[in-house]
């Protein structure tokens, strides 16, 4: 197992001096940086900061080639077939949107089907609402149950001839549930459809497979896995993002250009106008690496194992509601609840003054919301520098809440 404890030590925020007894568990949100992942962004800005693709000089051929270099550990970090599988951008919703402009409104016409799911965050339901609006496709949706967890009993209802794209959540922001993505793209190609994955939860925690998956396109975030804010990573089967035309257009993205017309360059720089978020993308090749050293499975086990510890210590609050987390549901991580009586954001501002940092509010999910009558939760998030004595202060702030509160 993991010792959180010497982890913690890594993180540069919990030495400073306002922040030793800072509690984060605000980690869905987005996660804090290693020394490593600082130091590296320190060092491209200090010694080598230059723009990439451009520079026949020693800076910048140096920093073109710590930045291509990333995109390779990437490739491999997910397991995809290629670096030219891999489009940066600035997040996962930057990511989603690509594909909505580029590939859907390409190849969406009336009568076609997007199917997504009721846990969606906003930036993989918002595009697709878009992207059905203009091109006269419907849009559907898989319930999720009492039990936060898709209902899959008649999936098949949901899947035709007519779904041309199913964009799903890999694991919920809100409710920790991890969904059997696998299934659900074996059932989905079997009629035709294409298939995204938003997986900005769950690759901060678990060992990936898009190869094994044959997801058509997977999307997440650098910054909840520990990298800097400002990069993320779309990969996409190397068919269709041949196929697809660019999301934004202007400088490095060109083969060339006249005042008539312009080609596009290869993929990925097809997709990738101006400057780059380089030492973003630089830092995110930090963080991969202090994934790696750490272990990926290891850190699954240490943060599934705290979450478990957490949800028990949690369900002896009196009158705490978890939302999700059911006996038999595959979820870890996230933990949503309510206080009875007491509004999430004064729970979040009374565990605040113990120096413990949650997230309130609907988390960018409000079907979920509206699927359980509620308008808001509180929000504790676990991640490798947490520990048992977290969840300890965590418990005992909110008992303090509530008989401050009654």
């Amino acid at each position: 197992m993991l010792d959180p404890n010497k982890i913690k030590s890594r993180f540069p925020i919990f030495s400073d001096s306002e922040n030793t007894d800072l509690v984060f568990l605000d980690n869905a949100s987005t996660t804090q940086k290693p020394d490593v992942v600082v130091e590296k962004l320190n060092d491209f800005y200090s010694r080598y900061n230059a723009n990439v693709h451009r520079g026949i000089y020693r800076i910048g051929e140096l920093a073109t080639m710590e930045y291509e270099s990333v995109r390779k550990k990437i490739a491999g970090f997910i397991n995809a077939k290629s670096e030219k599988n891999i489009v940066f951008t600035k997040g996962t919703t930057e990511s989603i949107n690509l594909v909505a402009y580029s590939w859907a409104r390409k190849n969406l016409s009336p009568g076609d089907e997007i199917l997504v799911t009721e846990m969606e965050h906003h930036s993989n339901l918002v595009p697709w609402q878009l992207a059905a609006q203009q091109t006269g496709a419907t849009l559907r949706y898989i319930p999720i149950t009492e039990a936060g967890e898709l209902d899959l009993s008649d999936l098949e209802k949901y899947l035709n001839s007519k779904t041309k794209l199913v964009a799903i959540v890999h694991q919920s922001n809100i409710l920790g549930t991890i969904n059997p993505v696998k299934k659900i793209i074996d059932l989905a190609h079997n009629v035709g459809a294409k298939v995204l994955i938003d997986g900005a939860q769950y690759i901060t925690h678990a060992s990936l497979n898009v190869d094994e998956l044959d997801c058509d396109f997977y999307a997440f975030s650098g910054h909840k896995m520990m990298g800097p804010t400002g990069v993320g990573v779309l990969y996409a089967k190397q068919v269709l993002l041949e196929e697809m035309d660019p999301f934004l257009s202007g400088g490095d993205m060109i083969l060339s250009v006249s005042m008539e017309k312009s080609t596009w360059n290869d993929i990925p720089y097809k997709f990738e106008a101006g400057t780059p978020n380089i030492a973003q993308v630089i830092g995110l090749g930090a963080a991969i690496q202090f994934i790696e050293d750490t272990g990926i499975d290891k850190i699954d086990e240490f943060i599934t194992s705290l979450t478990k510890t957490a949800i028990t210590k949690l369900q002896s609050v009196r009158g705490l509601r978890i939302y999700g987390h059911g006996p038999s549901s595959d979820s870890t991580s996230v933990i949503s609840f309510n206080l009875a009586d007491i509004h999430p954001h004064d729970v979040a501002q009374f565990l605040d003054m113990d120096n413990i940092a949650v997230r309130a509010g609907h988390h960018c999910t409000q079907p979920v919301m509206l699927k359980y009558n509620i308008s808001s939760t509180v929000r504790a998030s676990l991640y490798i520098y947490n520990t048992p004595q977290d969840i300890e202060r965590l418990v005992g702030s909110l008992q303090k809440t509530i008989n401050f509160m009654s």
